[in-house]
């Protein structure tokens, strides 16, 4: 008898994710109160008012900057936008839900039918189908001290938009790429911060498997929700872990049950929370405090006026006008404050042929490097804080192309300008940093090394040409690395074959 290997097991199985994505709203005002959303260090329930307490007589006013966000955000995601949504209520109990409710869309949602492409590892594309993107309110938070359960409800009533997929992932890494394109798209937006150590964007995935037999028929598996996750790494582990869970199960005959899973970090483990709520069971119905929202299309067209270049777009058009490598294309437009940053220094440095490749290679390789061990994390929004202005990137390299200093000299340039700001020409003239171009120097310093190296000399002239390194390398030396390298080169050259 012949027992089937995890891997053959495994190939047996089809993995499915719908992915749900709450993001905070970077709006000054809560979903339904003029309360500040700015909660962070505040003390403990003083970010609160009548109307996000769910007092008895307070009633809601609709957030216009939080309905227009999320019609920005739909667009973006190519969405069809609702010519009219409404609000409903959510109900169910727990202590960090004042109201002992949620304000949500359910039947009619803002945004729906919409996509996402995602680039994957070999370099192909996927589209992600979104099923609806809207607009509901936080919940407060519960903090577990001592034994106690304390709650917060700064956070409660600040706007969140709330994005669902189809269930069309079918890898972790399908899910890692399309949480971080939805990130990016999010940032470039500017209606969210993107950052999941701070609650700000919060991903919850939905995990099963199928049989491909199950697949043929047009099945689904029972799908298990994964909460407590605060990184895309740890959705990543966490949908390749319940995936073997899920598939150890059932091929040892059980089944798998719809519940909640919490993720825990440190064992790379999920954990069993409480069985999983159905739809019914927060018996929706509409808000009765809050008429039908209408959307005309003018206001959906005044919005899309707003839109900014995307980074799918900002990415073609650097490799289309300017040619830029579609790897330093990508990396640049990841981030939005990057993609500025090297606009600006391309807009100082020129456009012309081969330029703004030059720019990319400098900002992705040496400057990139300062930028990583200067922070915590390869976080690239620390450009922001960059002493470095755009124009004196573009002046540094001018003066590697007019051969004021080469290459090596300008990346100890570049060390200098990250840490104190300074005009790359005021280094340069301070360090005696200038390049020598003057044979007459470099030809003195050759000899003087072919003297000193006259046994070296004897066996590269034998043949052993590999020691023309061991040579070059010396003239950069003794010329503190301002002698004109393809000067030097030739020079050395003449010399030795001489």
């Amino acid at each position: 008898m012949t027992v089937a290997t995890p891997m053959e097991k495994h190939a047996r199985y089809e993995l499915v994710v719908g992915m749900e994505v709450h993001a905070q709203l970077l709006t000054r005002s809560k979903m339904f109160c003029r309360c500040s959303t700015d909660y962070a260090g505040a003390p403990p329930n003083t970010r609160v008012c009548p109307v996000c307490l769910g007092m008895p007589g307070s009633l809601p006013v609709i957030n216009r900057a939080a309905v227009e966000a999320t019609i920005k955000t739909g667009l973006a995601l190519n969405c069809e936008i609702a010519e009219t949504a409404v609000f409903a209520r959510k109900n169910y109990m727990y202590p960090d839900l004042p109201k002992g409710y949620q304000i949500s869309q359910f039947e009619l949602p803002l945004c729906k039918n919409g996509w996402l492409e995602i680039e994957l590892e070999d370099g192909s594309t996927k589209r992600i189908r979104i099923r609806r993107a809207h607009l509901e309110e936080d919940t407060g938070r519960s903090v577990h001290v001592g034994g106690y359960s304390l709650v917060d409800l700064n956070r409660a009533g600040v706007p969140l938009l709330e994005i669902v997929t189809e269930a069309d992932i079918n890898s972790p890494e399908e899910a890692y790429a399309y949480l971080t394109k939805l990130r990016t798209i999010l940032r470039y937006l500017g209606v969210n911060s993107g950052d999941m150590e701070k609650g700000a964007l919060r991903c919850e995935p939905n995990i099963s498997v199928r049989t491909l037999e199950q697949k043929a028929r047009g099945e689904y598996g029972t799908k298990v929700e994964v909460k407590n996750l605060n990184s895309f790494r740890s959705v990543r582990n966490a949908i390749a872990y319940e995936m073997a869970r899920q598939i150890a199960l059932l091929e040892a005959g059980g089944t798998v049950e719809q519940v909640n899973m919490g993720w825990d970090e440190a064992q790379q483990r999920t954990v069993l929370q409480r069985s999983k709520e159905s739809s019914h069971d927060y018996r929706y119905f509409p808000e009765p405090d809050l008429p039908p929202l209408a959307v005309s299309r003018e206001w959906v067209t005044e919005i899309a006026a707003t839109l900014p270049e995307l980074p799918d777009a900002k990415r073609a058009r650097y490799e289309r006008e300017w040619g830029v490598r579609p790897v330093e294309a990508r990396i640049l437009t990841d981030e939005k404050l990057v993609a500025d940053y090297f606009e600006a220094a391309v807009a100082a440095y020129g456009t012309e042929a081969g330029k703004p490749q030059r720019m990319a290679n400098w900002m992705t390789g040496e400057f990139f490097r300062l930028l990583y061990a200067d922070g915590e994390g390869q976080d690239l929004r620390q450009i922001a804080d960059v002493k470095v202005q755009p124009h004196q990137l573009a002046a540094l390299l001018k003066l590697v192309d007019d051969k004021t200093i080469n290459a090596n000299t300008g990346k100890k340039v570049l060390q200098i300008m990250y840490e104190t700001g300074e005009d790359p020409q005021a280094i340069v003239a301070r360090e005696g940093l200038a390049m020598v171009s003057d044979t007459s120097v470099i030809d003195q310093a050759i000899q003087e090394i072919l003297e000193a190296n006259a046994a070296e000399v004897a066996r590269y002239r034998a043949g052993e040409a590999k020691l023309f390194g061991f040579f070059m390398g010396q003239v950069m030396r003794a010329t503190r690395g301002k002698a004109d390298p393809n000067t030097a080169r030739q020079r050395l050259q003449e010399l030795l074959d001489g």
